[in-house]
């Protein structure tokens, strides 16, 4: 989970705040907080139409509402990376349950060693896509150890064979540059709470034309046609509002966490992605080559994001005293199966990174 930058947090007190004379709350000013956390969302993913973006409580909300309008059927597949994080696993699963279709778990085999992990477990998504395939549901991140997923290629790849191919950014978005231009996604689906550094409970799904005209999985009334003129809300419409829109979850003008998202997207999109990636990069640089030299491998940095990546434990590592280790020295870290992740950020420096090597210099010794 991300830490509120200083900015988000007076504007979350400041929306509390308001909550105290509710008549400052004005319809419509709640609406027009919506359409400041879809454009800055969509620059942010670099996704040319705001209208686009849908405004969630969570990244399972967003799966599923993909999940509901990708036509999946017998005899066909949906691939996934193995050992994905579940919120973009459990719709998938129940939808080819449900219409008969594979299931295809991809992970790297057992070729190669921690170094070459990314490039073999690409290979084998690629692979796996084939003219059987209806949806591919992967992270650009993955959550256990950074390994990162080339998403141009596989994109291209599901164009050839038609497939919707389906992104949780959660992992990446707001610390990783993402081009939806280039990749081409049909959806993206991001919570806020981690590399966004915004609230629990708000995340943003990107749909793009696979999606126009589908169905949400609740007919919210904010969600209609003309919802921002209140005095003729019991005119009841069948349109829907333009975009993405449609597929908002209910009470999405939440006075009280899309100003925190808003305030944290503003100071990101000021930061880039671009500029946290170069400076994570080279904050690590010294960490990894050390942890190398330790015996700690690591993926090739083609294959590897800057702000996740997991170290290897070399056999003689007692996981229990690593954790232990680092306990003491307040570090935080997590231990995400046999990978030992390391998640830095802007407010991470150089004495961070000291302290970190030398807990891994203590128990490889």
């Amino acid at each position: 989970m991300g830490p509120l930058p200083r900015v988000a947090e007076a504007a979350g007190a400041a929306a509390l705040a308001r909550k105290r004379h509710p008549t400052d709350i004005g319809a419509p000013d709640a609406f027009w907080e919506c359409d400041r956390v879809r454009e800055r969302f969509a620059r942010m993913i670099c996704a040319e139409d705001a209208e686009r973006v849908a405004i969630h409580p969570g990244v399972s909300y967003g799966v599923a509402t993909a999940a509901r309008n990708l036509p999946v059927e017998a005899g066909q597949n949906v691939v996934l990376t193995h050992e994905q994080f579940p919120g973009n696993v459990y719709a998938w699963l129940r939808l080819a349950a449900e219409r008969g279709a594979e299931v295809r778990m991809v992970d790297a085999g057992e070729r190669g060693g921690a170094s070459t992990r990314g490039a073999l477990w690409n290979e084998r998504l690629l692979e796996a896509v084939d003219p059987s395939t209806a949806v591919v549901a992967i992270p650009h991140v993955h959550w256990t150890d950074g390994t990162r997923f080339d998403l141009v290629e596989i994109g291209r790849r599901c164009r050839e064979v038609g497939a919707a191919l389906v992104i949780d950014g959660t992992q990446s978005i707001g610390a990783l540059p993402f081009d939806a231009g280039a990749i081409q996604p049909d959806a993206v689906v991001c919570a806020a709470y981690k590399w966004l550094l915004g609230p629990y409970s708000v995340a943003f799904s990107y749909f793009g034309p696979r999606f126009d005209g589908g169905i949400p999985l609740e007919e919210t009334w904010i969600a209609r046609e003309g919802s921002h003129d209140f005095q003729r809300l019991v005119d009841y419409q069948e349109e829907y509002a333009s975009g993405a829109v449609r597929y908002d979850v209910a009470e999405r003008s939440n006075f009280f966490l899309l100003p925190i998202a808003a305030a944290s997207l503003d100071l990101l999109l000021d930061w880039t992605p671009k500029r946290i990636t170069a400076y994570c990069r080279e904050l690590t640089r010294d960490l990894i080559g050390e942890a190398q030299e330790l015996g700690f491998s690591v993926e090739e940095e083609r294959w590897r994001a800057s702000h996740l990546f997991g170290f290897r434990m070399p056999a003689s590592v007692d996981l229990a005293d690593l954790r232990d280790r680092l306990a003491a020295r307040d570090i935080a870290v997590s231990l995400r199966g046999s990978a030992l992740r390391v998640s830095p950020n802007v407010y991470n420096d150089a004495e961070d990174m000291a302290a970190l090597r030398s807990v891994l210099r203590d128990v490889a010794g």
